[in-house]
């Protein structure tokens, strides 16, 4: 059984990767109908993925669709989860999850009272060699997780009209944009953050938006995270880094993060608590190369939300996930704004 999928926002990102790759291989989902508010892009990705081009949004909701995927800018999101959720429409809706936190919980509860599935496209959380990562740390073998590093990073001049570069659009810059991923990351291998301390700049761009971000973060766990992300260094400079530590061992990772399922994985792992070694001596023997087969994120994504519909159970990206990063991102550009480290609550 599939189930049918509407699109909100058929350029961008789901006109490159979700609709060709995610909801087209997909098993369980077919693509139905597309809404885009650009004539010629609506037409376009309708002609080339075989859907209906819709007039308009209200002929979207109206259509036989099961799930709307909603790809348009930020500042929609909100406005559009509430009305694909009154039409009884199942929503994925790509994050941020709406502007504010306060728009992210009404998304939540009105998903709930309607009684609507709510995932958020954090799709980064299927790659497979993040999974595998995943995997060692639950069974241990890294021991007592004590560090995690996420960057993000890419080049991103000023463009006439780009959403993202402009805070009442999109929400923030390169915090909002790719920090969202890394955070979220980060807080899959280790657990929530209770702690986050934050800098953000323009340091080249001079559009609103930020073009630069660090955060500092504790998790609930005591472990500490660093996330970095720019958008003003070249694409080939930046190696979009994943690297996680603890007390025995470490997993480092290079071009996982992202929009493709690729990259480079290594583990170092002692078998055995050692004593303190004077020369601190960086052997390369014990290092163990992670290659587990290929998956695409976008497929899996789209796969594992048409299941929970089919099978009426809870995503597993669901809204409250997405409502829990804005929480995180919000006391980020609070730090960030007041220069104190801000406490997150439960």
């Amino acid at each position: 059984m599939k189930t049918k999928w509407g699109v909100l926002g058929a350029g961008g990102i789901a006109r490159r990767r979700t609709i060709p790759e995610g909801i087209l291989r997909a098993w369980n989902a077919e693509l139905v109908a597309v809404y885009d508010i650009n004539p010629a892009a609506n037409q376009a990705v309708a002609k080339e993925f075989g859907a209906t081009a819709c007039a308009g949004e209200e002929e979207l909701l109206k259509s036989d669709c099961d799930i709307v995927y909603v790809a348009t800018p930020a500042d929609q999101h909100y406005a559009q989860v509430e009305r694909a959720a009154k039409a009884g429409k199942h929503i994925l809706c790509e994050k941020p999850l709406g502007m504010t936190v306060q728009e992210a919980e009404q998304m939540v509860l009105l998903c709930r009272d309607r009684g609507v599935k709510l995932g958020v496209g954090f799709m980064m959380r299927f790659h497979a060699y993040h999974q595998a990562a995943l995997k060692m740390i639950r069974e241990g073998e890294l021991g007592t997780p004590v560090l995690g590093r996420a960057q993000l990073s890419c080049w991103y001049p000023p463009i006439e009209g780009a959403w993202r570069q402009d805070p009442a659009k999109g929400g923030g810059g390169s915090l909002m944009d790719m920090g969202g991923h890394c955070i979220d990351l980060l807080e899959m291998f280790l657990g929530p953050a209770r702690k986050v301390s934050c800098l953000i700049g323009n340091l080249v761009h001079g559009y609103a938006s930020e073009d630069t971000a660090v955060v500092l973060l504790e998790f609930e766990s005591g472990a500490k995270g660093i996330v970095d992300n720019l958008f003003n260094v070249p694409d080939a400079a930046s190696r979009n880094r994943l690297e996680l530590y603890g007390s025995r061992g470490s997993i480092l990772a290079e071009g996982t993060i992202g929009q493709g399922e690729a990259g480079d994985m290594v583990a170092y792992i002692e078998g055995e608590d050692k004593g303190y070694e004077a020369q601190q001596e960086r052997a390369q023997s014990g290092t163990q190369r992670i290659a587990p087969p290929p998956v695409n994120m976008y497929r899996a994504e789209v796969e594992a939300f048409a299941q929970a519909v089919l099978d009426n159970t809870d995503p597993p990206v669901d809204g409250e996930i997405g409502l829990w990063s804005q929480r995180v991102l919000f006391a980020c550009y609070q730090s960030a704004g007041t220069g104190n480290t801000i406490s997150l609550g439960g």
